[in-house]
């Protein structure tokens, strides 16, 4: 009986690691699949650097912002390979459920897109993997317990596709010449310490509130409307990032930490806090 149990545990500890190697490679199949659309989608980038005669007309705190972020002659960035590690708050209503997580991030400029790939610590031994995307106009969340289950699975509609552009437009601090008017970034002044910024891709325009610190870099940005999961409902919501630990890298100043939150009535919800622990760019020639 003893040899029986044993035989059996041996089995199904065989079938279970068979079935997570296939999951993995799955997903990985998966991945490689999107990294090759994203980077199909590349568009040449003019100008191919910086030059601060495009600040001209621009408000005030904006033109401060890039004197503060760039140096002239910056080579224009064309893609970035992010890695983070943080905690993924898993309920937007009722007690948090912070988890860990980590993450590699791929973003391609122009055309605008990006994919986040996280593994997050359900419980030990337990990932939740997760795509959350923009490429070619398209807006993805996937999510998949070892890489096997689906636990989400949203792609297509115009929703996604603006709430997934807004991310692109407000993670732009770590990208920060893609900000910039030849680029297609339309700045309209607020007051002397913030100004709305304006982008276009396809049929999705998407509109941000930046407001910056006292250094002049970006300390929040905002949208009035982002699509909240709410008992399995997308609800209009007001939606914020906010970063800090600013440093120079490649010669701009970007941020390190960010935390990004619901901002419901009856307060801000964070559910993203993180750190860059590797950024890597790759600029035009």
């Amino acid at each position: 009986m003893r040899k029986m149990i044993l035989l059996i545990a041996l089995g199904l500890a065989i079938t279970l690691a068979s079935a997570l190697t296939y999951g993995s490679r799955r997903w990985q199949a998966a991945t490689n699949a999107m990294h090759a659309n994203l980077e199909g989608g590349r568009r040449l980038i003019e100008p191919t650097t910086y030059n601060a005669n495009e600040l001209i007309g621009l408000p005030a705190p904006v033109q401060r912002y890039f004197r503060a972020a760039l140096t002239e002659g910056q080579p224009m960035i064309v893609a970035v390979s992010v890695e983070h590690s943080g905690t993924f708050n898993m309920r937007a209503t009722g007690a948090d459920q912070w988890r860990p997580f980590s993450s590699t991030q791929r973003v391609i400029t122009q055309r605008p897109g990006f994919d986040w790939e996280a593994r997050v610590a359900m419980m030990p031994g337990v990932p939740v993997r997760v795509h959350d995307a923009y490429i070619a106009g398209e807006g993805m969340l996937h999510a998949s317990l070892f890489g096997l289950v689906a636990v989400a699975n949203a792609r297509g509609t115009p929703e996604m596709a603006h709430g997934e552009l807004l991310r692109f437009f407000a993670e732009a601090a770590w990208y920060p010449t893609a900000l910039l008017p030849s680029q297609g970034v339309q700045w309209q002044a607020v007051d002397d310490h913030a100004a709305t910024a304006t982008m276009q891709d396809g049929d999705t325009t998407v509109t941000l509130l930046f407001r910056f610190t006292t250094d002049d870099l970006i300390a929040s940005v905002r949208a009035e409307a982002r699509g909240a999961l709410i008992d399995g409902v997308s609800v209009p919501t007001p939606w914020e990032c906010s970063f800090s630990s600013y440093a120079l890298r490649d010669g701009m100043h970007i941020p390190l930490e960010g935390e990004v939150a619901w901002m419901f009535p009856e307060g801000p919800r964070p559910y993203w806090r993180a750190r860059s622990t590797s950024i890597g760019y790759e600029f035009a020639p």
